[in-house]
């Protein structure tokens, strides 16, 4: 990217922080119960494969204000029942892919884009796993929104110098026509962070995208699946018969969503879609005992759905393992 440009986009990462601050302008008090975490990841083996859960840090966020379909007491009914309140402390988990030759980042935090305190913390992540951002070979993000695209840059610069970005062609084609904006009224505020996020790795040749289900990676398949964004992706890791699939924000709120599929959030794009994948995808995932991994489930994120007598779905998360095998 060329000095000028460069130039700009820092102008505008300082307009976008100024311009949309999270809704709590005060420190938020932790949750009962809980400390700043040390840096770490959490690991699983999908077959042969190792993938680690990263956490880029927690934020408040309020459900009476973001959730449709579902009464503000009613929420706070489910809420209560898995001992939670609103605002609800809201993790933002990305997931290191370990390939041969290849280490692959699904969905990259927040950045700098919620302001300090608030998510940002990636490349410590990634630090305490021996890596440095130069070491990422490949993004593979679930869509454009501020919390999975986020981490791409720093000060309008690119992060990850050496990765590649996959993206669903379709949010690209969304978010860099600003006559959607108009078209649709979804914020404009989504429009910018796609770009303010993604155009320096378009300037550098470093974005790929796909229009159909399409292996990205070997043994990682991505689908399109629009509702929450337009180009909404799913990426399946198979391995020696395993597999795992990144859902990226399929789920927002466990307590609520998970009993009331049809609970949508102001982030969809397209409500009606969003709902409509939600209640398919759960269905699916649970039939088939699917290990899928989400980046606002509490951390590490990673889990299964299993049906339930009320017609919803519980969170059975992974089996928590810290031992060396033999």
């Amino acid at each position: 990217m060329s000095k000028p440009n460069r130039a700009f986009a820092a102008v505008l990462f300082t307009a976008f922080l100024l311009k949309f601050p999270l809704a709590h302008a005060q420190p938020d008090p932790l949750p009962a119960h809980t400390v700043q975490q040390q840096a770490g990841g959490y690991k699983v083996r999908v077959g042969d494969v190792e993938v680690t859960a990263l956490s880029d840090g927690t934020i408040p966020i309020d459900l009476h204000a973001l959730l449709k379909g579902a009464a503000p007491e009613d929420i706070d009914k489910l809420l209560l029942k898995s001992f939670q309140r609103n605002p609800l402390e809201t993790s933002i988990n990305s997931f290191l892919v370990t390939l041969p030759g290849h280490q692959v980042l699904v969905d990259t935090g927040a950045g700098q884009l919620f302001g300090p305190g608030k998510g940002g913390r990636l490349p410590e992540r990634l630090a305490s796993q021996g890596l440095k951002p130069e070491d990422i070979t490949e993004v593979l993000l679930t869509h454009a929104h501020s919390d999975h695209s986020g981490g791409l840059v720093r000060d309008g610069q690119r992060v990850f110098p050496n990765a590649t970005v996959y993206v669903g062609k379709p949010d690209l084609d969304f978010f860099f026509d600003e006559s959607n904006q108009k078209r649709t009224g979804y914020e404009q505020k989504y429009f910018d962070v796609a770009r303010l996020t993604l155009q320096p790795y378009l300037d550098a040749g470093k974005v790929r995208t796909f229009s159909q289900s399409e292996e990205v990676l070997p043994g990682i398949t991505a689908t399109l699946h629009p509702g929450h964004t337009p180009g909404s992706a799913f990426y399946k890791l198979t391995s020696a018969g395993e597999s795992l699939t990144f859902v990226g924000d399929l789920i927002h709120v466990a307590a609520v969503q998970f009993p009331l599929p049809g609970v949508t959030i102001t982030f969809d794009q397209n409500q009606a879609k969003a709902a409509a994948v939600r209640k398919a995808q759960f269905a699916s995932f649970a039939k088939e005992r699917a290990l899928i991994a989400a980046p606002h489930l509490p951390y590490p994120g990673m889990g299964h759905l299993r049906g339930n007598a009320g017609g919803g779905y519980d969170w059975v998360p992974v089996t928590y393992t810290d031992r060396e095998a033999h």
